[in-house]
């Protein structure tokens, strides 16, 4: 049977008719709802939910073996952040390495059914050092980072960056937060002669010193307000990478998001901002794909081979159905980095699918909910959900 929504048309395979989905998230958020309107207009059930604070107070959750089981973002619920930050504010940056630890710990607690995100790629997914090795050792072209994998350097505080900066000659960096999201805690640090530093976030210092995320996107120049942050960070677990200086459009720094559905890169968006960090929910804007296209042909390559490069990377994280890459074009538009690959990179309302990418017509969620129609009916936990064809 065929059933159509707004996002487009999708065909329920009959064998497959009496598939059943459940999501863990927060019931309110409208992830969730995105992913169950894609299964209903897939002709199926609504979606069962069960609710990170259920699953955070009961430690735990129970599934059927026939449920394919969605794990959601635990973000945007003041109480979940209680819970997994023991913050009390939830704009408070600090408290990540616990978040971490507390989030990896409580994806082992949902026990049964067939899981869309398997706990150690998610564990990897959300250490930013762990997952730069991982991208490096497949050969996914990524920044330099001198804290990647076990061996690397471990950062105390900003002395540790400034010797970093040092011994690896580089003015221009970025120091992330090592269980950070959404550009949580993110300084993209510049250095200049005379002693002259900027540094770009979205983190707002308090009078107490607390440090605040932001919707508003800050610069400061002096390095004692600069350290002070990297101090604050620190005790969480830090990552150095050098600054890719990346392509720009209209004048704009420019960089792409691509999401990544049972290995093949389904969703693409343009993200462009006049500063380092281009994230849309500080103040980023949605750029001209056709326009990246026709400058990466321009410029002698290829789009298959941009698109390649994200379906590499998600292919370091083969149980999970599901990735959001993030992907740094260089200036000549003929190479590309990954910046981050996202477990909840999938947010992206209303966007349909790349031509030829079999999601044609479908949001990103109703991509996955396809992915697993198409699916072996005797896939399981560790059977990924590949599609095995090629970009044209």
């Amino acid at each position: 049977m065929t059933a159509s929504t707004a996002a487009g048309p999708a065909t329920v395979t009959p064998a497959r008719a009496g598939l059943r989905f459940a999501v863990v998230g927060n019931p309110e958020n409208r992830r969730v709802s995105l992913f169950a309107d894609a299964v209903r207009a897939a002709g199926l059930p609504a979606p069962r939910v069960v609710a990170w604070t259920d699953v955070l107070r009961a430690g735990g959750a129970d599934f059927a073996a026939d449920e394919f089981v969605r794990v959601d973002s635990p973000g945007e619920n003041p109480e979940v952040d209680r819970l997994l930050r023991g913050a009390v504010e939830p704009t408070r940056v600090e408290g990540s390495a616990r978040w971490y630890t507390r989030f990896t710990a409580a994806l082992h607690t949902l026990r049964g059914g067939v899981p869309l995100a398997d706990p150690d790629d998610l564990a990897v997914l959300f250490d930013k050092r762990t997952c730069h090795a991982v991208l490096d050792a497949a050969g996914v072209p990524v920044p330099e980072s001198p804290t990647s994998g076990p061996l690397g350097a471990r950062v105390r505080g900003w002395d540790d960056v400034r010797a970093l900066m040092r011994a690896h000659r580089m003015p221009r960096l970025f120091v992330k937060p090592a269980h950070g999201s959404s550009a949580s805690g993110v300084l993209a640090v510049e250095t200049a002669g005379g002693g002259r530093i900027r540094a770009t976030t979205s983190v707002e210092t308090g009078p107490d010193g607390a440090l605040h995320n932001s919707l508003r996107v800050r610069r400061y120049h002096d390095e004692r307000d600069v350290a002070r942050i990297v101090d604050a960070l620190a005790p969480d677990g830090l990552h150095i990478e050098r600054w890719v200086p990346k392509a720009s459009q209209a004048g704009r720094a420019a960089d792409l998001r691509v999401v990544v559905v049972a290995g093949r890169a389904t969703h693409a968006v343009v993200r462009t901002s006049r500063g380092p960090l281009t994230n849309l929910h500080l103040g980023g804007n949605r750029g001209d794909l056709d326009g990246v296209r026709r400058a990466v042909t321009a410029a002698g390559a290829r789009w298959a081979d941009v698109l390649d490069v994200c379906e590499r990377a998600a292919s370091c994280f083969p149980r999970t159905l599901c990735v959001g890459v993030d992907l740094l074009p260089a200036v000549d538009w003929r190479r590309a980095f990954v910046g981050e690959v996202n477990a909840f990179g999938d947010l992206l309302p209303r966007l349909t699918g790349l031509p030829g990418s079999g999601a044609e017509g479908l949001d990103t969620y109703g991509a996955q909910v396809a992915a697993v129609l198409r699916a072996p009916a005797t896939s399981g936990p560790r059977h990924p959900y590949r599609t095995g064809t090629a970009h044209a």
